[in-house]
């Protein structure tokens, strides 16, 4: 086992330096200021927006948090695909599900960014469990969740993340269920049992599992443009994942001709080829997608 896993399994989360070059940071804060500007002027509708935490966004609120779908075809940034396709980035993916190239699947890529007018935060979660779950619900969940990582990779310094190690492998203490049952942000992240504040410098990324107990803040003061992918792995995942992916919709434009047209590598076309199997599987058997979380 990696140092990495090592730590990953244990944490729930493991830092990594360096998975962009110079190059690629100046190339992918170019694409990441187009594509903001985009969504701020009312041109990409497919935004997280201030006031909601979890799909569906909705469209009430000019003020947007994250901007969706940044490999899709018509924001036309090849950039995104050739990052998240990479051999830097998918040789970490691989150490830390312990999979082959041959198992992974793509699935999201979207991009946090900061409000412009209100500040604005997220309420403590996990990705895949509603906060109503029982001990016993979350214990079983949380033993099923080993099949995708997702990350976070700032372009800019990044202090938003608040996670819970080793809270990825254990159901909440009532101490943290009461402060995370709430629909109320937190006032501040700290006083959550076991908190920490994970700060990145540019190029750095987090890596965790998006069922670790965490919560994030969103400063409009503070400039953010932080990559937010995952991945996972298509051979041991099953149906484990279908949710938290299909959800987002991302099938809807991945199916298309004219994404296929962008990937100029196979293991890009593969990693396609895997998310759209899933997406066929989950509708074969008549899986009720719904979302995963509500608010």
């Amino acid at each position: 086992m990696s140092t990495l896993k090592e730590s990953y399994e244990r944490d729930g989360f493991v830092l990594v330096p360096n998975l962009i070059s110079p190059n690629q940071l100046s190339e992918l804060r170019a694409a990441c200021a187009r594509v903001v500007k985009k969504t701020r002027r009312g041109d990409w509708p497919h935004r997280r927006v201030v006031g909601k935490q979890f799909p569906p966004y909705g469209d009430t609120n000019p003020d947007s948090w994250g901007v969706q779908h940044v490999m899709h075809p018509a924001l036309d940034e090849p950039a995104f695909v050739r990052w998240y396709t990479s051999d830097a980035v998918v040789d970490v993916v691989e150490q830390l599900l312990e999979c082959e190239e041959g198992a992974l699947q793509m699935e999201l890529f979207n991009l946090l960014i900061n409000p412009e007018r209100h500040s604005f935060a997220l309420r403590w979660h996990r990705d895949d469990i509603k906060e109503t779950a029982t001990t016993e619900e979350e214990t079983e969940a949380l033993g099923k969740w080993h099949y995708g990582v997702q990350w976070n990779t700032a372009l800019y310094e990044d202090s938003c993340l608040f996670v819970v190690p080793g809270s990825h492998k254990v159901p909440r203490t009532p101490e943290q269920r009461a402060l995370s049952e709430t629909p109320e942000a937190p006032k501040n992240p700290l006083d959550m049992p076991g908190a920490i504040q994970v700060t990145l410098q540019p190029g750095e990324t987090v890596f965790y599992n998006s069922n670790i107990l965490h919560c994030a803040t969103y400063d409009a003061r503070a400039q953010r443009a932080t990559l937010h992918p995952c991945m996972g792995d298509a051979v041991h995942g099953g149906m484990v994942r279908a949710r938290n992916i299909l959800q987002h919709g991302i099938v809807d434009w991945v199916v298309s001709d004219a994404f296929k047209k962008t990937l100029t590598t196979e293991r890009a076309n593969k990693m396609r080829e895997r998310l759209l199997e899933m997406a066929r599987m989950a509708d074969e058997k008549g899986v009720d997608v719904g979302y995963s979380l509500d608010g």
